[in-house]
């Protein structure tokens, strides 16, 4: 098997594991604050998930297509394989759903999915472990 197909196919496990990440977390942040699950409000893991989100976002927002679709496009260019044009998201949506949109269908899309995740940490709002809030004498 030539080793930029599997590059490729890395990239696209990686990826894939991204949005995961993106729409997986959103949904288990908002099954945790149902479910008084604390470990959804570790500070770091909802600082890295409304980053990731707002990557998203921002690159929908610019028109600027995802780094890991130029680079999967590319490594599949260089295994000499098919590539193709539409972004990620897009792409599988298309597949997976067979469903086809503008870009700005996607821009809003993502645009209200950041508003709820943005909300959600309003709402349901990260802490600081338990071992460093009592070592500065607060409890809450």
């Amino acid at each position: 098997m030539n080793s930029y197909r599997l590059l490729a196919d890395a990239t696209v496990i990686a990826h894939a594991l991204f949005v995961l990440f993106v729409v997986g977390g959103q949904l288990l942040i908002l099954a945790g604050w149902a479910w008084r699950w604390t470990w959804t409000r570790n500070i770091a893991l909802r600082a890295a998930h409304l980053v990731a989100t707002l990557y998203v976002v921002l690159e929908a927002w610019l028109g600027v297509t995802c780094p890991l679709t130029l680079l999967e496009n590319r490594l599949r260019a260089l295994a000499g394989e098919a590539t193709y044009p539409a972004s990620f998201i897009g792409y599988w949506l298309d597949r997976l759903l067979f469903y086809d949109a503008p870009a700005w269908v996607f821009t809003l899309v993502y645009t209200l999915f950041a508003v709820t995740v943005i909300a959600a940490l309003l709402a349901y709002p990260p802490r600081r472990p338990r071992v460093f809030r009592h070592a500065q004498g607060g409890d809450a």
